[in-house]
């Protein structure tokens, strides 16, 4: 028979549990499907006693992951640690060091040291995989470097943080304010333990920036996404584009123009009758459009036990198989570094101020837009008190640039009362 595939699996949260759940109940599936068994020889985690609701007993255990990484009875070492650096890469490196193959989960590793971790697998010809790293169990990291890679990719676009979109289609659903929705969020253990990796946009630029790197054939450049995340979308927010016909959705979008390589991950309104404007809940979606077959929507779960594990379990068992792809789809020596695009595609913008209720204040902010080079495209004043007076205004196409320019000029107009929210108007 077949010698089995051999894995070391680092990290016993919720995902490395459900990989050894996936293994234990289908391996007879797992072993048809691939060719060969896969077993699990030795495990790893921070802490050893902890009830995990799951047998380890018979599996081998290392303290330290990088003992499980070195390990000679080990073919795949599988992280699921978590951590841009520390025990994670260390692990990672090791085992690459040692000519073992890599399935990982870890966004933020590759987003930040991707382009030197995938030259050193492919130097030792060990392979490196990380479908888990982006949106879940949807399968886009194989769709880009297998399923399309006869396309030229033109456009990457989609919805890549569950966490945000459960909060703002919460927000939509119940008229709940930001706020009373984040706690809500965070009470359900919805957000990471340090939120500012979800509402920020910190964790979906990480995985913007590796597909970007398959779909350009470009290194990783996380420090090339725009980030905007969504702390200031008020209510009124989501009911003004609501009334326009548009949802808001934290939008990852990535193209190439003669510009440069244009990478962000902001807050923008999508027309509420697309794919994207019907998203709900913690749902993902990712849309690839390519010069051969048009547009690809994938949507599914973003997130949790077993969407990430069947993502990781789709790595084992192309390793197992003897499926073996370049980290980002051609191999990482080739790949180029692209110039930043310091300014975005233009596009029309919503904006929402908060005016002095005095005359005139309103064809000052018109004034300042105009001499931008920003044109009107409607307007409206909604809900004002005795003191303020809430405006909205939906511009015509316009660069991000000019409408920046535009914004700077307003303080020096003495009728703003707050900063002026700015979103990006997407059509799909």
């Amino acid at each position: 028979m077949t010698h089995p595939l051999r894995l070391g699996i680092a990290g016993l949260g919720t995902v490395g549990i459900g990989v050894v759940k996936i293994i234990r109940q289908k391996a007879d599936l797992l072993a048809k499907r691939s060719g060969r068994p896969i077993e699990i020889t030795a495990i790893s985690a921070r802490t050893r006693a902890k009830d995990r609701g799951i047998s380890l007993s018979k599996y081998a255990w290392e303290d330290d992951p990088v003992a499980l990484a070195e390990r000679d009875d080990i073919d795949v070492f599988v992280e699921l640690i978590g951590g841009s650096d520390g025990p994670a890469k260390e692990a990672t490196e090791a085992a690459i060091a040692a000519g073992k193959d890599v399935v990982t989960a870890n966004k933020a590793m590759l987003a930040l040291h991707g382009q030197s971790i995938a030259e050193a697998a492919e130097d030792k010809g060990a392979a490196l995989r990380f479908e888990a790293a982006v949106a879940g169990g949807i399968p886009v990291v194989k769709a880009l470097t297998e399923g399309l890679a006869g396309n030229e990719i033109t456009r990457i676009i989609g919805v890549m943080n569950g966490t945000c979109n459960y909060i703002l289609t919460r927000m939509q659903s119940s008229g709940l304010a930001y706020q009373e929705v984040f706690a809500e969020a965070n009470a359900l253990g919805y957000l990471e333990a340090d939120p500012r990796l979800d509402v920020d946009g910190i964790d979906a630029g990480h995985k913007l920036s590796l597909l970007s790197a398959i779909a350009f054939g470009t290194q990783v450049n996380f420090d090339g996404v725009r980030l905007e995340g969504i702390g200031r979308i008020s209510i009124d927010d989501i009911t003004q584009a609501a009334d326009m016909g548009y949802r808001i959705k934290l939008l990852g979008v990535a193209q190439k123009t003669p510009r440069g390589l244009e990478q962000r991950m902001t807050p923008c309104l999508v027309p509420a009758i697309s794919p994207l404007g019907q998203l709900e809940g913690g749902t993902n979606m990712v849309i690839l459009e390519g010069d051969a077959v048009g547009q690809i929507v994938l949507s599914g779960a973003g997130a949790g036990e077993g969407p990430t594990a069947s993502a990781v379990m789709s790595d084992v068992i192309d390793l197992a198989r003897g499926i073996r792809v370049p980290t980002f789809g051609m191999p990482a020596t080739e790949l180029t570094t692209a110039p930043v695009a310091q300014s975005a595609v233009p596009a029309p913008y919503y904006l929402r101020f908060t005016l002095q209720d005095k005359p005139g204040a309103l064809a000052k902010v018109a004034t300042a837009l105009g001499d931008a080079g920003v044109s009107i495209n409607r307007m409206r004043q909604y809900g004002h008190d005795a003191q303020t007076a809430p405006v909205l205004i939906v511009t015509h196409t316009t660069t991000r640039d000019a409408l920046d320019h535009a914004l700077a000029q307003l303080p020096a107009t003495g009728v703003v009362a707050t900063d002026p929210v700015a979103l990006r108007i997407e059509e799909l």
